[in-house]
């Protein structure tokens, strides 16, 4: 009677043992969980990254480093067009300046400084923008701080500017304006919306080292009845760096969109 029992109990025991140990369903499960992951990955939508209008150039009158037999400032012809300020209103007009030859002390290299006859903001290089006065929002605030907003109105019509980021640090600093808070964030964002739109990211940048981003201008550049925005988003204090904004060019749902950036390197 015993005997029939214990052979009972070993044919289980191997079979058990079978199941657990067997590498052809070891594979097939492995094969099958990596199918899985393979098709979640692939149905996955790439991140869509907004492209700036190559060929619409800006330009800020000052000095720029010659690289071998190419200087930036080489672009700038009759034809470009300079957003200006004049008797505390601002125009576009036809560029009007010289271009001189200089040399970098600290750098070593020669250079051509462009001297405009006005009191320019940035030249403009689009055949599209129409010769005039141009509308424009008074800035009462040029930095936007992580947790601040600015909110302005524009053809009856309010937006909000707001930002985000992390605060590292705060400290007073003198400027030609007084004294102020000067912040070092990282991680900084910055959004636009209306009332009747969502917000929209429009600017982001990982850090700064002793600057931040500051508002030149908003102003209807592109006559178009919405407002446009010109920023100063200098990474580095060694560094200009300014950002056109049109909402003209902006796709459907968006309110603005980047045309053309300009950096200028002045580090030794």
């Amino acid at each position: 009677m015993k005997k029939p029992i214990i052979l009972l109990l070993s044919l289980i025991a191997l079979f058990s043992c079978k199941d657990k140990t067997d590498p052809g369903m070891r594979k097939v499960s492995h094969d099958k969980k990596e199918k899985q992951l393979h098709n979640k990955n692939t149905e996955q939508k790439p991140v869509a990254v907004e492209k700036i209008d190559d060929t619409f150039e800006i330009l800020i009158p000052r000095q720029y480093r010659d690289f071998g037999n190419e200087n930036d400032v080489d672009k700038l012809k009759e034809n470009w067009l300079d957003l200006y300020l004049k008797d505390g209103k601002y125009y576009l007009g036809k560029a009007d300046y010289t271009i001189a030859k200089g040399f970098s002390e600290c750098s070593g290299d020669s250079t051509k400084i462009i001297n405009s006859k006005n009191n320019s903001i940035l030249f403009m290089n689009s055949p599209q923008l129409a010769i005039g006065e141009i509308k424009t929002v008074n800035i009462k605030k040029n930095k936007i701080w992580p947790k601040e907003k600015l909110k302005f109105h524009f053809e009856n019509k309010e937006y909000t500017l707001r930002a985000e980021g992390k605060v590292l640090s705060s400290e007073k600093v003198h400027t030609d304006n007084g004294e102020e808070i000067y912040q070092n964030v990282k991680n900084y964002k910055l959004y636009i919306s209306t009332l009747n739109s969502p917000e929209q990211l429009f600017l982001e940048e990982e850090s700064f080292n002793d600057t931040f981003v500051e508002l030149l201008f908003i102003g209807d550049i592109d006559k178009d009845g919405k407002p446009d925005f010109i920023f100063g988003a200098n990474r580095d204090y060694e560094e200009e760096r300014v950002i056109l904004y049109l909402s003209s060019k902006a796709a459907k749902g968006k309110l603005i969109k980047k045309v053309s950036e300009v950096s200028i390197q002045f580090d030794c």
